[in-house]
This record gives C-alpha cells, structure tokens and sequence, in this order.
C-alpha cells in the first residue's frame, strides 16, 4: 500500500531575494525538527543575480554599480551551482522537503527537478531534456530554459529551480549562464509555437508537474493571510 505524501504549496507572487531566504532557513529549520510537513515555495522574483556557493563572481560580467544601476540585486548563497539571474515573468519553485521521507538521494533529487520542467514544457511542444556532459539545468538544443540550484542540509532541500517563461532574455547577456560558456538563453514563449497561457496558469502546471513527478498525494495550498501567520507566529 502507497504511503501518502503531504506537500504545503505557497503560492507568494513577487518576493524579494534576501526576504525569501530568510523564510527558506526559517522553514529548512522547522522541517528538520518535523514542525512542518514538506512545503513548497512558488513565487517570483525582482531583477536579482545570485552566486553558489563556489562564489564564481568571474562569471558576473559587469560590476555591482551598474547593476544597481540597472535595478538589479545581488546575492550570494549557499546553494550549489554557479551564477544565475531570477525576475520578472521566471517561475521559481523552492522546495522544503525531507529527502529521507520521499526516499530520494541527492542525484534522483536534481533529476526530479529536471523531470518537472521538461514535463512542464512537453505541455506546450517544446521538447527539452536534461544537460549533457556536465552542464546542469534543462535544454532546449544548445539553449538553456530551466536552472537547477540546490542545497541539502541534513536530508531537508532549499533553494531549487528557475523556470523561464517570458523574463527579459538581456539580463542574461550581463553574466555566464550557470558558468557555461557560448550557450544561450530562451524561454517557453520563445520556444513555443503557440502563444502561452498568463503566468499563474504556467506556475500551476509546473506545481501540478512538481506533485506527480514527486508523489505526493495530499497537497494544501496557502493563501497570503495564511503565510503571514506563520512569519508572525514563528
């Protein structure tokens, strides 16, 4: 008999970088101790780099100044993988979740994650795999759609993957992608050979895509009230 699996979904809209960090340490925390079941973060970002923790900052092609100038942000973590960028109209998913209770590793885990954005993309004809030969993320031909990022901390994950759907392709142009040299960037619009539903329909698909490819079969959403009480309580 299958086990059920209980997942929390956040639906958050645009939040700032550092402020969902401080909630992805806050709930990495409260998982570890089973003060929470698995929860998964779904949300956006304002214009923002940010750099694993190997801090690969030659990668960053232009200097803190004219990022600021260009409204941009810019971070350091501890997740794995190299620079990335997150904004506007990028579907990010951050997943809280005990590897130990879904009986996964690291590897299968990173490769779930690919499973959810390359299923989420078959969804509009786009046919997308998996890097090769060391390059991470997911691919469509030579470009990159979808970056992997993550960080596990005794058996419970944080951080997780970016999705493009629409973002301003430019902001790539300011870094090396994932540290990956003479590889372009693109998006689902790009991709498709369709016009592509509003973003909230795209950010429930790739929820829906996360929760079969992982097995969960109890899934509750949060609403804003809901997750306000928890950073007020907590």
């Amino acid at each position: 008999m299958r086990v059920p699996r209980s997942l929390e979904v956040w639906k958050m809209g645009v939040v700032n970088y550092s402020e969902a960090l401080k909630l992805q340490e806050k709930l990495t925390a409260d998982r570890k101790i089973h003060k929470i079941t698995d929860t998964l973060l779904s949300l956006q970002h304002p214009p923002t780099y940010t750099l694993g923790k190997r801090r690969t900052d030659h990668n960053l092609l232009v200097s803190e100044p004219e990022l600021k100038a260009m409204g941009a942000e810019l971070h350091y973590t501890q997740r794995g993988g190299d620079i990335t960028f997150h904004g506007p109209h990028q579907a990010v998913l951050y997943p809280i979740i005990s590897l130990r209770d879904v009986g996964l590793g690291a590897r299968k885990y990173v490769e779930n994650l690919e499973l959810t954005m390359i299923e989420l993309a078959s969804l509009y004809g786009v046919q997308a795999c998996a890097g090769q030969k060391g390059e991470t993320g997911v691919w469509v031909g030579e470009r990159k759609i979808g970056a992997i990022g993550v960080r596990i901390s005794s058996g419970i994950t944080s951080h997780g993957l970016a999705f493009n759907i629409n973002p301003d392709l430019n902001y790539f142009k300011h870094i090396v992608p994932c540290g990956i040299a003479d590889k372009e960037v693109t998006s689902l619009q790009k991709e498709a050979e369709r016009v592509v539903p509003p973003e909230e329909v795209i950010h429930d698909q790739l929820i829906a895509c996360f929760i079969r490819i992982f097995g969960y079969t109890d899934v509750i959403s949060k609403d804003s009230a809901s997750i306000s009480s928890y950073n007020l309580e907590n």
